[in-house]
This record gives structure tokens, sequence and C-alpha cells, in this order.
């Protein structure tokens, strides 16, 4: 896919080519870590394209190694401004196309945006990983828009876990749905749907999705901050940012 110009505007770059605009994550000395400024931003800029008669489609994507690290420990955003940001894009009235670029990695809250996104494209060699329980707390808010979509035994094992997964493993457990050699025909696909159509097709499929926050954000919010405030999460996240094992390690 070729790009339009390129607009500066802080954590997200912005592009467009025949209706469809491209928000890149553009934090990459954090690894485009969800900081509260990362998080306005692509809220920001969701809004924009959401209002836009001229926009089609969105696509969110990376620059830099890593579509986003999760969670920024040194500047995170409050977890309501995360939940909004995560219901906006099931929300916004275009379909968002998540994409993974090629040997990119996703952790975390990273997989909890991609989640949102209608349509999740990831190229070869890219990897994912649900990490919370390796820094002391669990992936609660982000359950909003996983756990609708991912196949139970699949989410039980790598929110246990930790482990790393491939392209292959997220497929087939329902986090990503094509490869990058496909992404060109979804867009003109997206490119050939009406407004209207695109637009109540994607209530239709995101129904469901959006039960999930209505039956259970302010719970999810309020456990992920206690688990937050904790003493294990303080030795884990102490231990990421000194590089070394967490206390409970075996």
């Amino acid at each position: 896919m070729n790009s339009g110009p390129h607009v500066d505007g802080g954590p997200v770059a912005v592009t467009e080519e025949r209706g469809v605009v491209t928000l890149a994550l553009d934090s990459p000395a954090t690894r485009n870590a969800l900081s509260a400024g990362l998080v306005a931003g692509l809220s920001e800029a969701l809004a924009g394209a959401g209002k836009d008669p001229a926009v089609r489609a969105v696509v969110l994507t990376h620059t830099g190694s890593t579509f986003s690290a999760g969670a920024d420990l040194k500047a995170p955003p409050s977890p309501y401004a995360f939940v909004d940001l995560l219901r906006q894009v099931v929300e916004l009235p275009k379909p968002v196309v998540g994409h993974v670029r090629a040997g990119g990695r996703a952790r975390a809250g990273g997989l909890g945006l991609l989640g949102a996104c209608d349509v999740v494209v990831a190229g070869e060699g890219a990897d994912f990983a649900l990490t919370e329980v390796r820094i002391g707390v669990a992936p609660a808010v982000i359950s909003l828009t996983l756990l609708p979509r991912l196949e139970p035994r699949a989410a039980a094992r790598h929110y246990l876990t930790g482990e790393r997964f491939g392209v292959p493993e997220a497929r087939a457990m329902g986090l990503v749905t094509a490869g990058d050699d496909e992404l060109d025909a979804i867009l003109d696909g997206l490119r050939a749907g009406s407004p209207q159509g695109l637009r109540e097709a994607k209530r239709l499929v995101t129904a469901r999705v959006l039960e999930t926050f209505e039956r259970d954000a302010e719970e999810l919010v309020r456990r992920s901050a206690t688990l937050f405030a904790s003493a294990e999460a303080r030795e884990g996240m102490t231990a990421f940012l000194e590089r070394r094992d967490p206390e409970w390690r075996l």
C-alpha cells in the first residue's frame, strides 16, 4: 500500500490514500507503550477519521519494530481513558484494520487494541504475548475486546502462561484474520463497500463485544486498579524495569 501525505501530530503519524486513513503509533523509542499521551493522541486521530465523510476505513499500525509493548509503566493512562479508547475503536463508524508489520511484536495492552479492531493483519515473523501475569497483574481491561473473540482454551493458555506465540497460533485462536499478502485485497474490499453498508455491518459484528463493555467495564477497571496497586505488582514492575527476575520466579 502506498502512502499519501504524512501528518506529524505527536505520537500518531497519519497518512491517507484513496479513502483509507493509516494511523501509525509513532513512539518507537518506547516501543509504542500505551502512555497517557499516546492514548490521547490516538483517540483524537480516530475521532477525526470517524467524522470525515471521505474516509472509508482506518488502518491502525506502527512505526518501529513493535506494534505496542502494552501499558507504559512510567506514564500510564487512566484505565478509564484506555477503556474509552478501546470502545472508540469498536464503535467507530468505519472499519478498523489492525496491522502488525512483518517481524513486529505486540504485547499485553497492545493485544487489547488489536482485539478492538474489526480485522487484524499480521506480517511474517510477527509475535504476540499476554505478559501481564509476569509482572503480577492480569489482562483485566483488555478482556473486554479479547475474550469475546478468542478461542477459550487458547485464551486460557496465554492468559496464564504469558508465552510468546506466532502468526499461525494467532490466526487459529481468532486474534489475527489474515497475512500481509491479503492486506491490499482487504482494503480494496472495504473501498467497494458503501459507507452505510460498512457502518451497519460493523454494528452487527461488534454487538457482542459492546455487550461486554456494558456489563463488565466498570468491574474490570476496578479490578485492574486493585491489581496494579498491589505489592506483587510493584515488585513485578520494578523487576521489569530493573531487568531482573521478580522474587516469585521459581
